[in-house]
């Protein structure tokens, strides 16, 4: 398993190291451990660009995911897709989430990589409802005990 991390913001302030293995622990806890992920760290300007581009929406957002699942599958690993985060939004939530900023980024990886493996809030309630239950059972695995604030709708 592979998680890759490019970090575009500078003085981001997270440990890249932690991060990546909070990643292979995700793919992991997904049966996923063979697959390789790309993580981009960037700054509300640049994911809005993203989101306006790819999702015809001009805003910024918290996370984007883009699947790279394509082709045979063959070769040692499979690349599953990329998540894209907003530290500065990231950095936002976290507050209203009652979370540290680390959590607040390890649960916006969980999420962005929970669509690339299939999950979907957006299709009905109850895929909604299980997206959320597998999010905060993986967010259990990094941070156990820790909860975020009822606010708090991943």
């Amino acid at each position: 398993m592979a998680t890759l991390l490019t970090n575009e913001f500078s003085g981001a302030g997270c440990d890249d190291q932690a991060l990546i293995d909070q990643g292979d622990r995700v793919l992991s806890a997904l049966g996923m451990s063979a697959m390789e992920l790309s993580v981009l760290l960037i700054d509300d300007a640049g994911i809005q660009e993203l989101n306006r581009e790819y999702r015809d929406q001009d805003r910024a957002t918290d996370v984007l995911s883009f699947s790279q699942l394509e082709g045979d599958g063959g070769g040692d690993a499979q690349v599953l897709g990329d998540v894209v985060i907003s530290v500065e939004t990231a950095r936002r939530q976290a507050a209203q989430h009652q979370l540290s900023f680390e959590e607040e980024l390890a649960l916006l990886l969980i999420h962005g990589t929970l669509h690339l493996a299939g999950y979907d809030h957006e299709r009905s309630p109850e895929e909604a409802e299980i997206m959320k239950q597998k999010t905060w059972e993986i967010f259990a695995i990094l941070y156990p005990g820790k909860k975020a604030a009822a606010s708090c709708e991943f």
